[in-house]
């Protein structure tokens, strides 16, 4: 297991309106179901979407678009949403700002609640969705995926399609709210 995984992190439990009402620690929430914020950060190169085979102790094997991770508490301070975005894209894919076409755009929140069959964890999430465009291909940390594919994104919204069957629930639920 990737030891970023097995490290203590305090997030911010929410309610359903994103609204921050505590704090906890982040395997807690998983394990209990506790909403909680997180975010998702979708990377788009060209015209097409970056799907990442998600490698991770909680839903692993899904495809997401292209991230998800959680504002951290650091020094006492939780983390906005762009900066745990920016730290979470030089984690998984060794990117930064001199890689984005622009700046990263917040497109807004999902609520959402899923079980994980294959484990014991729950997400139960506000989840922020950010999109980022790139000058270049980036090149994913396989500690965090099994690889990734680029979908157009007529090919994302079907819903007869292989990819869409194997979309993480989070994204299935931005897709509704046509957030991607």
């Amino acid at each position: 297991m990737n030891k970023y995984y097995k490290q203590k992190q305090i997030i911010a439990r929410v309610n359903k309106k994103g609204e921050i009402i505590g704090r906890i620690e982040k395997w807690e929430a998983h394990k209990k179901g506790i909403l909680h914020k997180a975010l998702t950060v979708s990377l788009i190169y060209k015209d097409h979407y970056v799907i990442q085979h998600r490698k991770h102790i909680a839903f692993d094997g899904v495809f997401d678009i292209t991230i998800s991770s959680h504002q951290l508490y650091i020094n006492d301070k939780l983390q906005s949403t762009i900066e745990a975005g920016l730290d979470c894209l030089q984690r998984e894919w060794n990117l930064t700002a001199k890689d984005f076409i622009g700046k990263p755009k917040i497109l807004g929140a999902v609520y959402y609640k899923a079980k994980d069959e294959k484990s014991i964890f729950t997400e139960h999430e506000v989840c922020d969705m950010v999109e980022v465009k790139l000058k270049r291909l980036p090149q994913p940390n396989f500690d965090f995926a099994y690889g990734y594919s680029l979908v157009k994104k007529e090919e994302l919204l079907n819903k007869n399609s292989r990819i869409y069957e194997n979309l993480a629930p989070w994204v299935k639920v931005a897709i509704a709210k046509k957030m991607i």
